[in-house]
C-alpha cells in the first residue's frame, strides 16, 4: 500500500528537522522543503543561512543531505536544491 502525499511530506519535514538541521547548523546553515513530486520521487529543497551560495553546497547536497533523506524516506528518489547545479561538483583529479 502506498503512502499519501501528506504522510510522505510529514516524514520529509521530520527528517529535515531531526537529521539534516543539526548537520547544517554546525555551519549556521539550514534547509527547507520546497516541494515533493510523488510521481517522480524528486524532492526539491532550499538551502538557508550560510549554505546559500556556499561553494561546498553541491557536495553537501549529494554526499550529506540526499543520503540522509534517501535513508529516512524510501519514496524519495533524488534530492535537488534551488540554485545548486550538480555540474558544479568537481572531483579531485578531474580535468
Amino acid at each position: 500500500m502506498s503512502r499519501s502525499q501528506a504522510e510522505i511530506e510529514a516524514d520529509i519535514k521530520k527528517a529535515l528537522t531531526e537529521r539534516i538541521a543539526p548537520m547544517l547548523a554546525v555551519h549556521r546553515g539550514g534547509a527547507e522543503m520546497v516541494s515533493f513530486d510523488h510521481e517522480t520521487g524528486i524532492l526539491m529543497i532550499r538551502f538557508l543561512g550560510t549554505c546559500v551560495g556556499c561553494p561546498m553546497s553541491t557536495l553537501t547536497l549529494k554526499a550529506g543531505v540526499e543520503q540522509e533523506l534517501l535513508d529516512a524516506v524510501p519514496e524519495i528518489q533524488e534530492v535537488r536544491a534551488e540554485g545548486v547545479e550538480e555540474e558544479d561538483l568537481e572531483f579531485i583529479g578531474e580535468e
